[in-house]
């Protein structure tokens, strides 16, 4: 979410502290009883500062269920970290329900942190096709998504024009481009979120997906690492190596590579829909210049990490028919007009994408929307957060050239298979 997650950020994360006392036993799904009562939510990094007003339209309407907006820290890894403490503290935990990343799904279900939902009480047939998954467990629905994501490559549309050249679609035409075209407008060539945390995990995966891979299979019971993770990794370690990927990239989250692209010092960028609408707005160096396409892959297009967040109920909820009606509102086509004009975050509405008002405003939506509908979601597992990890120092270490593409896909693959619970 996010979001922003980000992830992200297809990496934004809100939580819902639900205030006052009443027994699991009074979770009335009819709105009866004591389920229902006044909230607290917050979110880690509102950078578009767009949940205060959609929150007041829930407050007029719902003066006895008022929410409350608090942020959590911007980092995705620190607002986990926060987040799984607190539900360990189970019916003493300030947290009843939460915006996850999509990828905390799995997780948070298995470790029995959120409960179940009704799937008949959300409107998840309205939703894009993928989305539905991510927020799925063993068959079973335990949140309901809110902001989908797909990563898109921006790229500098008048250097291009100059060069009378189009948009990269492989590989190969990314790594030309980023090493000849660039360095003659004083430009870095390409960049992606490549610090070690949540983002290289996403563009790792997205790398390793795009030349044909998998990481781990069944709900991550089976580690799938093959040749195509060495493609993959190799992508990424030859531009650091071949110096198209500027090393100054190696320390960049999404923020700081949004802010080198939208101050004018890259030619390509792999980031999330939101860089695009910031890097446009008025007064940006480049506002004007850009535009967007699907990620490159070996061959043709690639395959994006789908992004985003899905609301969940802590499975010691105190006010769980607030929790469900508050998850209606955020998810009803209102709002997530309002999650993509007020928040630039992609909504997960389908017909949303095909609003030609809405396209004139935000004219990367059909090539967004094609993204979602071909990406696939990070490896799923139940102990995702050590998944992560792995990954993580594997391709750091392969792009910093402590080892090879070759070496790091065994390791990786080793490494996978040795964590505990898997």
């Amino acid at each position: 979410m996010r979001w922003i997650h980000a992830a992200g950020r297809g990496l934004l994360v809100l939580v819902v502290i639900l205030t006052g006392y009443v027994t699991s036993g009074a979770c009335a799904q009819d709105g009866s009883g004591g389920g229902r009562g006044p909230l607290t939510l917050a979110t880690a990094g509102d950078l578009t500062h767009y949940l205060g007003p959609l929150l007041q339209g829930w407050n007029r309407t719902h003066p006895g269920e008022k929410v409350t907006l608090v942020e959590l820290p911007d980092s995705a890894d620190e607002t986990h970290a926060q987040m799984a403490t607190d539900l360990r503290d189970g019916d003493r935990s300030r947290f009843d329900v939460l915006n996850i990343d999509v990828n905390w799904t799995s997780e948070f279900a298995a470790a029995g942190w959120i409960r179940p939902l009704p799937r008949d009480r959300f409107p998840l047939g309205a939703f894009l096709d993928p989305v539905t998954d991510t927020a799925t467990y063993e068959g079973r629905l335990y949140a309901v998504p809110y902001v989908t994501n797909a990563g898109l490559l921006l790229y500098r549309k008048d250097v291009l024009a100059e060069e009378g050249v189009p948009p990269p679609r492989t590989w190969a035409e990314l790594e030309h481009d980023a090493r000849t075209i660039a360095p003659k407008y004083g430009l870095g060539g390409y960049a992606g979120q490549f610090l070690p945390y949540e983002g290289l995990t996403v563009n790792a995966a997205e790398a390793v997906y795009s030349a044909g891979g998998t990481i781990l299979g069944d709900e991550g019971a089976r580690v799938t690492v093959d040749s195509a993770a060495t493609e993959g990794i190799g992508f990424l370690a030859r531009g650091v190596r071949e110096g198209w990927i500027p090393k100054a990239a190696l320390t960049y989250k999404e923020e700081e590579s949004k802010q080198a692209f939208q101050d004018g010092k890259l030619l390509f960028l792999r980031n999330w829909p939101y860089a695009y609408v910031l890097a446009s707005a008025k007064g940006s160096p480049v506002a004007g210049k850009i535009g967007a396409v699907p990620l490159p892959g070996p061959d043709g297009p690639g395959t994006s990490v789908l992004g985003g967040s899905n609301l969940a109920v802590n499975a010691h909820a105190r006010h769980p028919d607030s929790a469900a009606r508050l998850i209606a509102y955020l998810t009803s086509a209102p709002v997530q007009r309002q999650v993509l004009t007020r928040g630039a975050l992609p909504p997960v509405r389908a017909a949303l994408y095909e609003d030609p008002g809405l396209i004139r405003r935000f004219p990367y939506l059909p090539t967004l929307r094609e993204s979602v509908i071909n990406a696939k979601p990070r490896p799923k597992s139940p102990r995702y957060d050590q998944v992560s990890l792995v990954v993580q120092a594997v391709v750091h270490d392969a792009m910093t050239g402590h080892e090879t593409p070759a070496a790091a896909a065994r390791r990786l693959a080793r490494e996978l298979s040795a964590i505990p619970g898997r």
